[in-house]
């Protein structure tokens, strides 16, 4: 692949490492989901998929994606209790709220809650680069804290 200004020449973003991001999409639309797919797949990214709030706590466990895009209303369990399990259980995975019901008020209580961006559909291209590359930052700057943190263990 050649590289062109940070970017390989079918202009998917570089990664510092050659280990793909790996990032849970949840939403209960098929359409969206696919939609999503294929653009995180042009970035350069592995996906995961789940088609409520349920799942994406059970893939969040056994998966450890390195992001999640997060719908706000799903069936069974919607996105802000999701946000908040996925809070308690994996504190530090980058979490992206997408909603086409998004108000003022749910864009604040997701923000408290530790989301690092909230998406409004219809979403553009560019939103969705944007996204994954703070999902990349996010995850080179927890990987440098472990390393750090690891090699104080060993002194």
């Amino acid at each position: 692949m050649d590289k062109v200004d940070g970017q390989t020449s079918k202009g998917t973003p570089m990664k510092s490492d050659d280990k793909k991001l790996r990032l849970l999409i949840t939403d209960d639309s098929k359409l969206l989901r696919k939609k999503l797919r294929d653009e995180l797949e042009n970035l350069g990214c592995e996906v995961i998929e789940a088609t409520n709030g349920k799942e994406a706590i059970t893939s969040d466990l056994e998966s450890e994606p390195d992001g999640i895009f997060l719908d706000i209303v799903m069936p069974e369990v919607g996105g802000i209790e999701t946000l908040q399990v996925i809070r308690e259980v994996s504190p530090d995975v980058p979490v992206v709220m997408l909603s086409s019901a998004g108000t003022p008020q749910k864009l604040m209580q997701t923000l408290k809650m530790g989301a690092i961006d909230f998406i409004q559909k219809p979403y553009t291209k560019d939103q969705i680069f944007r996204a994954v590359e703070s999902i990349r930052k996010i995850k080179e700057k927890n990987l440098r804290k472990a390393a750090a943190k690891e090699s104080e263990l060993k002194e």
